[in-house]
Order: structure tokens, then sequence, then C-alpha cells
């Protein structure tokens, strides 16, 4: 493997030199095969006693130990390093396993209690040699996702997330097999982080996230943790491009089209916008009804507000980075139309339309999911030349731009010291003259602070009066 870390290649020097021998698991070795370069690396040593190796490693300065069960001991930010360890369930639950390190475990044993084929390779740090007990690099060729073992794969449910998410950043296709043994696990056991720690890989880390979201549905995940995006199957979608027309199918190309549009945005907003793709519709199994010839969801945004709570409630989203993703995802579910009323109002539509929806959502965020949203409407077998255009996002977003809104909205003007400054002393009406200046301040009837000091004036005489 090229470019390894030069401690680690010392590491497995000493460990040769003091007859053991150091192997690259896992994920760094399925990476390398697919022309990924990887970041971190796992090692197992063999051969090695846990007391010789810990004295081994602690020569390489400050070791962290982390792990109550069974010990991993981190190097740095990318290298861990490890025993083979055999794994025994015996409780409910992702923690219910009784782990043994055993430096005198045999390959093949080791491996097998890998989760999938292309995770169960090893490879020697120093000759390159791979160990492929069951058949990894050939699923990788045929880019197949396929478990390693009927007995230990059930063992941990998060397997079957992990399967899914594999799928969408590979693009690959689940084994048959593997795909009836994930359907009949219970997925019920799992804590939310866990839960989110794969969703986010799938949404972040792939180009088709929607490969990995109709795994969701096909392995039965959805239907077991997510009723919100199970309630869409069936729900006819309005626009008539498509035969089935359901939402959910919908849903799943707008989350493409949604990540398509997040790579310059921060981590916490990348998350905001992928989200508010998954959960956009999610009020029209609610509303969606035919009359007048049409499907219609009339009121579907504001519906689909109590089933997104729900659904980030399961994910246990709140804030990230300082940054309120969970308050954002709501809001841009409640206003993911508003570019398009606006657009359909732009003559008649004043600045402080603007100015008031940004202090509810960002209308950067707000233009990238309601733009993903109209390009959803496009089949994928429809020829680019044909797709519906986004034509009112681009207004949209034009305009927030001009009126400095894209992110935030306008900071008041007048502040209350200013309000002490006019020798008016602190009450409730503080409050209320200030929310008035703010007012014809998004209306931009204030521009700046002797305006409004001019204005807070007529105020506090009219309340002398």
């Amino acid at each position: 493997m090229s470019n390894l870390p030069d401690k680690l290649i010392k590491l497995a020097e000493i460990i040769k030199a003091n007859g053991g021998r150091a192997m690259l698991v896992g994920g760094c070795v399925r990476d390398e095969l697919m022309n990924i370069e990887p970041k971190d690396f796992d090692v197992e040593i063999y051969g090695i006693e846990p007391q010789k190796l810990r004295g081994i490693l602690e020569s390489f300065g400050r070791v962290d130990a982390v792990g109550e069960a069974f010990t991993v001991y981190k190097i740095g930010n990318d290298l861990d390093v490890s025993l083979p360890r055999r794994e025994k369930k015996v409780s409910r639950g992702h923690k219910g396993f009784v782990v043994e390190g055993d430096p005198n475990m045999s390959f093949e044993e080791a491996a097998r209690r890998r989760d999938f084929t292309i995770n169960s390779l090893l490879q020697d740090v120093l000759t390159g040699e791979i160990i492929d007990i069951y058949g990894g690099r050939e699923d990788i060729e045929r880019k197949i996702i396929r478990h390693v073992s009927d007995e230990t794969f059930s063992e941990d449910s998060l397997r079957v997330l992990r399967a899914a998410q594999f799928a969408a950043r590979f693009e690959f296709e689940i084994d048959a097999e593997t795909v009836e043994l994930c359907r009949g696990i219970d997925l019920t056991d799992l804590p939310r982080e866990r839960i989110w720690g794969e969703l986010e890989k799938l949404l972040l880390k792939a180009e088709k996230p929607s490969i990995g979201l109709q795994k969701f549905y096909d392995l039965n995940i959805v239907k077991q943790l997510f009723p919100e995006m199970q309630a869409l199957v069936g729900v006819p979608q309005q626009i008539e491009w498509h035969p089935e027309g359901d939402v959910d199918t919908h849903t799943l190309l707008v989350v493409d089209r949604a990540r398509e549009l997040i790579d310059d945005l921060p981590y916490a907003k990348k998350v905001t916008v992928m989200l508010g793709a998954i959960c956009h519709d999610f009020g029209k199994p609610a509303t969606t009804e035919f009359f007048d010839g049409k499907w219609r969801s009339h009121a579907h945004d504001e519906a689909g507000v109590e089933p997104t709570v729900s659904f980030l409630d399961k994910l246990g989203i709140y804030t990230i980075n300082n940054f309120d993703v969970r308050e954002q995802v709501i809001q841009l579910v409640r206003y993911h139309l508003k570019p398009g009323e606006f657009y359909k109002q732009r003559e008649n539509l004043g600045d402080g339309a603007f100015r008031r929806l940004a202090r509810r959502v960002e209308p950067d965020l707000l233009y990238r999911v309601s733009r993903a949203d109209t390009l959803g409407r496009n089949a994928v077998w429809m020829p680019k030349e044909t797709w519906f255009d986004a034509v009112p996002q681009e207004w949209f977003i034009v305009r927030a731009r001009m009126l400095k809104v894209e992110n935030e909205a306008p900071k008041p003007i007048l502040m209350g010291r200013h309000l002490k400054e006019l020798g008016l002393e602190p009450s409730p009406r503080f409050g209320e003259i200030t929310k008035t200046i703010y007012e014809m301040q998004l209306d931009g009837k204030v521009e700046n602070l002797d305006t409004a000091i001019r204005e807070a004036k007529k105020l506090i005489d009219q309340t002398k009066n």
C-alpha cells in the first residue's frame, strides 16, 4: 500500500522483530483496492501478547487507549492498533457483546467476524501481501455488498444500515442473500446516534444518496425506523412525468439534486439541506387528494412540520457547530414553497417580504432545497434539455442577495441604549418602540440610525401626548 505513515511502517518493523505480524484490516485495504486514498488506518497485531504490545506502542509516545471490554490503541488521529478479536453476543443492543482479544487467532477466524466481504481483507504492512479468505477482492470487482457469515452477521443490527450506506457510497448492489438476511433483522435496539452515523455517511459521502435511501426501503429499515418516510409510499405525486408518480420516488430524486448543491457549504449547513430535502414533502400523506382532475396537496408545507419533528427526534438532531440545524430543517419544510410563491407575486412583492422571511429561515438554504424540489420533478430518463427549470428559485436567490439577506435577516438598527439616550426610562414601551422601528426597517422605511432615532422620537412624543 502506498503512502503509509512512517510511524506505521516503523511499528510493523518492530512487531516483526519481536516475532509478530502487523496487518492492515478493513476499510483502508478496501479503499486502496478501489483507488480511494485511505484517510486513516486500522492495524491488527498478530503474535504479540497484550502487555508486550502495550510496551511497544508506548515507545511511540502518547498512546490513547479506547474501549472498556477490549482495547484499541490510538496513535495520533489516523492510526488505530488492536489485537484480533472474537465477539460473542450475550444481550440485546449494540453493546451486548463479550469481546476477547487473541494474538494467536487465525486470519480466517479474525476475518470471519467482519460484516461484509469487502471489509474482510487483510494486508501485510511490510510485504503488501493481501489475505482474502472470503472473496472480497472479487466482490469489489463485481461491485457487490455481500455478508461474510450467516451466523455472525445478524448479531449486530447496525450492519443493515451499513449495507445501505456502502451501497450508496460505492454504487454497489447488495447480494440477494444479504438482502433477505437484512430484511429479517430487528433494528429497534439501535440508538439514535448510531442510526444518524450511518445516515450521515449515506447523505454526505455518496454522490447519489438515493441509492442508499432506496435500500432503506428495500431492507425494511424505513418500515422499522422511519414511519414518516414509509408514509410517502403510494401517495400520488401531483406532477405527471413519472409513471408511478409516488412521493417517495420524487423525494429520492430531490435528495440527489440537493446533494449536487451543497459542496460549498460548511458541514452543519450541508446536513441541514440534505435533511430538508428528505423531509420537505412529509406533509403530503395527510393532505393529498384528487379533485378538479388533479392530485393536489393543499397546505402540505405546514402539515409537514410535525412529522419532520418526529423524524429529527429519531436522529437526535439539534445544534451542530453552534448552528441550529433542527430549527432550520423545520423551517425549510414549512417554507419550501415560498420561492415559487414569491416569484408568482414578484410584480407586487416588497423587499420586506424577503427580510421577514430571512428572520425565520436562511434564504440561501431555502433556495437550495426549493431548487432541488423543482429539479426533482424531472425523471432520470428525461433528456436534460427537456428538464423543468428552476427560474423561480434563481430569481429568488438573486433578489435575496441584492438585499443582502441570503444568510440572515438585517440586524436591528435601533437598540435599547438609543432609547435611554433619548431619556426614555426602561419599560415595556422599550420593546414596543424597538419592534415598531424594526418593522419599519424591514420595509425599507428606516435605513440608518438617524432615521431610526427620528421615528423613535415621534413614537415617544405620541406616548407623552
